[in-house]
């Protein structure tokens, strides 16, 4: 009997899947029944090739061999990926195999993720796509049913192919010119770069800022205020100012001249796309892009209580309409409001949510049909979910509706205006407790009670990784999918920095937008460049055009770099003096700390800038050591008690016994010694129980 072998991203969605589809184990590798054969990646098994696995003098980092333009780039394994591509190679060839599936992640980086495997093994068998938007077992049954012929998929992957070709063209070329030129480790790239000058433009606007104290001017009538209404709001820069203007006006009488009243209504927000979540998420909570990210992935593959969640769409197709009342029934023993709208009929009050032609790859961030288990989720997990299902929740509700009343007094012809709102109907939004709107058809004049307050001006501020997502989001910067992953990278390349909840530009971040190509820094160009992406992937434009205008691009950003004569400064160099060789020593930054290491690339001197924290809890106070590193080896010690003990070797760690060891070896006697009295205890026993 023929089979289909399909190809899952991660082994937990093959797990799935084959739970889905009724099929066994078979060994540690892959699952199977009648008519599949299930097995995995983890995530990319391949990556194109790097510089000097495609010509050998482009080992050696230097300007005379940039720019890098090969005829192919080609793939290569990873790392650790030889055996599970064996395992996949060897499924693929089996005989009663006819047919695979690619069952990975329905986006782009999936697309690619699945195609450069089977285009290593060139595997020649047809193709079909598994294409679903969230992962329960309904949308993956009918997902199988409705298979879709792979070439249908063709533009993605090659618009796939296309971004990862340009990264490398224009990455690794630029990032190696600017490396060798000025002599340190100095990254860009077509999209990291301008996301970094978006953080330093915020960031020059708070360093150029210098607050400015002002006065102003209130009315106040009952329990409301009104400002002065000012051409420039800082006209009084001085408090005595604002107290003659308000002594001339005291005691007198102003006049209500107008009264506006009028109605709004505010439509329900759309559901969620990744982007707009991780700027809530990073608003609300703090959590970082790459978090939420993360967060919301696990929601999708293990609780399968969330849709397809690298998604850049916002509406819903149609045929989603006839889901919506399951879907509310499975969020309704989370957030009981939902049984509201379930016994109204579940009807959508947002139908313009439903729009087959602002849906791209996979439609908005919605529930699923299935109830979640929530007790099995964490709390950030559940933070995420409840997100997703308020904004789900508000395409049932009504519009929220108020009244505002505007009304201006003049006082010897300055105005103060007074606004008031009203909620008329809440619909879709909480509405905390209400004031009383004033009746200000009926006054025609008021007197003059004024306050003077002291005010500066509003600085501006660093941005956050919600105010960057935005602004990546507004220039076309990335995906939702890579969006997270572009600024951890530039974190991790000490380009810039977390400062609590804001994001900061390094000296080292700053010095690279200096020397970088002008039209790097800026992002219009790769925002031409990311449109030209999605042009390929809808058919409208060919990846080798793009290509050939990359290279272009490439050529002129290299020669520009060649040709600077920008002037370098490396801040991380230190005054510390490299006892090996007498070169300054660099602070670098690692996952397990900050280092020096010499800035002599000849000589490999490092050492730690702070001592490493152990798992060793002091004797006295209990709290961690330091690990100290000592003329004569390691040692602990602790830097409060200042105790050091001596760091035992492998061989004499075994011979150590631990504490839970020598606990369970004194519970053991103790019970053989309350089992086996011995002679004498025994003698005294019976001489206690005869003196009784």
């Amino acid at each position: 009997m023929s089979k289909k072998l399909v190809l899952t991203e991660k082994p937990s969605v093959a797990k799935d899947f084959a739970k889905v589809l009724g099929a066994s184990p078979r060994g540690k590798d892959y699952f199977e029944n009648e008519k599949y054969v299930i097995t995995w990646a983890y995530g990319h098994l391949l990556s194109l090739k790097l510089p000097e696995d495609i010509q050998p003098e482009w080992k050696t980092w230097s300007l005379e061999t940039l720019p890098m333009i090969p005829k192919k780039i080609g793939l290569k394994p990873l790392p650790k990926t030889h055996r599970q591509l064996k395992v996949i190679g060897d499924l693929a060839k089996r005989k009663d195999v006819t047919g695979i599936v690619i069952a990975t992640d329905s986006g782009r980086e999936g697309e690619a993720v699945g195609r450069f495997i089977f285009e290593w093994l060139k595997t020649n068998k047809p193709m079909e796509r598994l294409w679903i938007s969230s992962q329960t077992k309904q949308a993956v049954q009918e997902g199988f049913k409705k298979l879709q012929p792979g070439r249908q998929f063709d533009h993605l992957y090659q618009s796939a192919v296309a971004r990862g070709k340009a990264d490398w063209l224009v990455g690794l070329n630029v990032t190696r010119a600017l490396t060798v030129k000025y002599q340190d480790n100095l990254s860009a790239g077509r999209v990291q770069t301008p996301t970094l000058s978006l953080v330093n433009q915020a960031q020059e606007k708070v360093e150029k800022f210098l607050p400015t104290t002002y006065f102003s001017v209130d009315l106040l009538y009952q329990n409301e205020k009104a400002r002065l209404q000012l051409k420039n709001p800082q006209q009084f820069s001085e408090r005595k100012q604002a107290e003659h203007f308000v002594k001339e006006l005291s005691g007198k009488l102003g006049q209500v001249t107008s009264v506006e009243v009028k109605e709004k209504s505010q439509s329900q927000p759309l559901p969620y796309d990744l982007t707009e979540l991780q700027r809530v998420a990073n608003q609300m909570y703090q959590f970082s892009a790459k978090k939420t990210l993360s967060l919301v992935q696990s929601l999708y593959e293990s609780h399968k209580a969330v849709s397809y969640p690298r998604t850049d769409s916002k509406y819903l197709p149609k045929d989603v309409a006839q889901t919506m009342k399951d879907r509310l029934q499975a969020v309704a023993n989370f957030e009981p409001r939902a049984k509201e709208y379930l016994k109204a009929g579940s009807k959508v009050q947002l139908t313009s949510v439903f729009n087959d032609q602002k849906v791209t790859d996979h439609y908005a961030l919605i529930p699923t049909e299935e109830s979640p288990r929530v007790e099995k989720m964490s709390s950030d997990e559940v933070k995420i979910y409840r997100l997703i299902v308020e904004r789900f929740l508000g395409l049932f509700a009504q519009k929220h509706v108020v009244q505002t009343v505007k009304a201006t007094v003049d006082f010897s012809g300055h105005l103060f205006v007074f606004k008031q709102e009203q909620v008329l109907q809440a619909g879709w939004k909480t509405v905390e407790k209400q004031t009383d709107l004033i009746d200000w058809q009926k006054l025609k004049t008021i007197k003059g009670n004024f306050q003077v307050n002291q005010e500066l001006t509003s600085a501006p501020k660093l941005a956050t990784e919600g105010s960057l997502l935005a602004l990546m989001e507004k220039h076309s910067l990335g995906t939702p999918a890579t969006r997270a992953e572009i600024i951890e990278k530039l974190i991790k390349s000490e380009l810039m920095e977390r400062r609590v909840n804001a994001l900061a530009v390094t000296p080292k971040g700053k010095q690279l937008l200096s020397l970088v190509n002008p039209s790097l820094v800026s992002p219009e160009l790769t925002e031409k460049w990311e449109k030209d992406l999605a042009a390929i992937e809808k058919g409208q434009k060919s990846a080798d055009v793009f290509l050939k205008e990359i290279e272009k691009d490439t050529k002129r950003l290299v020669a520009e770099i060649k040709d600077s004569k920008e002037e370098y400064k490396d801040f991380s160099l230190t005054t510390k003096i490299c006892p090996e060789c007498g070169e300054a020593l660099r602070e670098r930054s690692t996952k397990d700390g900050k280092i020096y290491v010499c800035s002599n690339k000849e000589c490999k001197y490092r050492r730690r800038k702070d001592p490493k924290i152990s798992n060793r809890r002091c004797s006295q106070c209990h709290k961690k050591m330091e690990i100290i590193e000592g003329k004569n080896g390691a040692f602990f010690k602790c830097k409060y008690c200042g105790i050091s003990e001596k760091m035992l070797d492998k061989k004499e760690q075994k011979k150590k016994m631990t504490k839970h060891e020598e606990r369970r070896l004194v519970k053991k006697y103790a019970q053989a010694e309350e089992e086996q009295e011995s002679p004498l205890a025994l003698a005294l026993k019976a001489a206690m129980e005869t003196k009784e």
